[in-house]
């Protein structure tokens, strides 16, 4: 039944060709390992190109994916960091309106929720298992922040005009530090350094080097300068509108009474005056008489 088979195989380039004689079972089995040979190299190459395809579209898939994930995270950070000066001038805004006794603008609480979402997205862990979520978030925030620019600006624009119409009182208001150096006891109760008990402490005290300058917070008339007993060599200044400022322990005091002093200019410098436990300048602002909190009133 099975004869001899020939296979001839041709050589393109030369013409040539060459023949392979085959016999009896022998040669179909050869003929048939041959054609399952050359199947399997055909199916087998096919799916080494295909998983090498996918391959290379999974690794670029990867890195779109890590590029977008950088991208997210560099917009979040700047976004906190766009929350943090929008915070502060808040801040300034809402101490700027204490200071001249007018209405209340934003604050930071009413922007919890704002905070509160940045914090969950600077979780690595929220990012690797809410790609999508994140990215929604992300460009929440982005519109919760431009409406809080947004009104923040119109609540700028009200404040400037109210300002503008109020200049004098504004260079009245004692806004700036009376001298530079460290905070080292404020306002309120505290124990006394002398006694140990607790006593009302009328200002704050900040410390520095003898002969540090001080400087008037804002303009107005001499009205005391010389010794006050235990707050030694001291100055006291009326601002207006029932706004007077103490300065006390000090140095040496470069103004006569009745001189009127502009905010900025040198009034004295640090000293140890008085009941005093080391160089300082105790600093007090009274309104009607009443001492209140001079760093509601300090802005820088």
């Amino acid at each position: 039944m099975f004869k001899n088979y020939h296979i001839v195989i041709f050589k393109d380039r030369d013409g040539g060709f060459r023949n392979l004689r085959l016999r009896g079972w022998l040669g179909v089995l050869l003929f048939l390992l041959l054609i399952g040979l050359t199947g399997l190299n055909i199916y087998l190459w096919n799916h080494y190109t295909r998983a090498r395809d996918l391959e290379l579209e999974l690794a670029s898939a990867q890195r779109t994916m890590q590029d977008h994930d950088s991208q997210v995270l560099r917009l979040t950070g700047q976004i906190q960091v766009l929350q943090e000066d929008l915070a502060r001038v808040q801040q300034f805004d809402a101490k700027l309106r204490v200071l001249m006794n007018i209405g209340k603008g934003r604050t930071q609480e009413e922007d919890a929720s704002t905070l509160s979402a940045i914090a969950t997205l600077n979780n690595p862990n929220f990012l690797a298992r809410h790609r999508e979520l994140y990215a929604r978030r992300t460009h929440s925030l982005v519109d919760d922040l431009t409406t809080q620019v947004q009104l923040e600006e119109l609540d700028q624009q009200s404040l400037v005009y109210f300002l503008r119409e109020n200049n004098d009182a504004l260079l009245s208001t004692p806004s700036i530090w009376p001298a530079e150096g460290y905070l080292t006891s404020g306002f309120g109760g505290r124990s006394s350094p002398f006694t140990g008990r607790g006593q009302a402490h009328k200002g704050i005290d900040i410390a520095n080097r003898p002969g540090t300058p001080v400087w008037a917070p804002a303009r107005g008339t001499v009205t005391f300068t010389g010794m006050d007993g235990g707050y030694g060599l001291c100055i006291i200044i009326d601002h207006g509108n029932n706004l007077t400022t103490r300065y006390a322990h000090l140095q040496r005091i470069n103004v006569k009474e009745k001189q009127f002093v502009q905010r900025g200019e040198s009034i004295g410098a640090v000293g140890n005056t008085g009941r005093s436990t080391g160089p300082h300048l105790h600093y007090e602002v009274h309104v009607g008489g009443v001492p209140v909190d001079p760093m509601r009133y300090i802005l820088n």
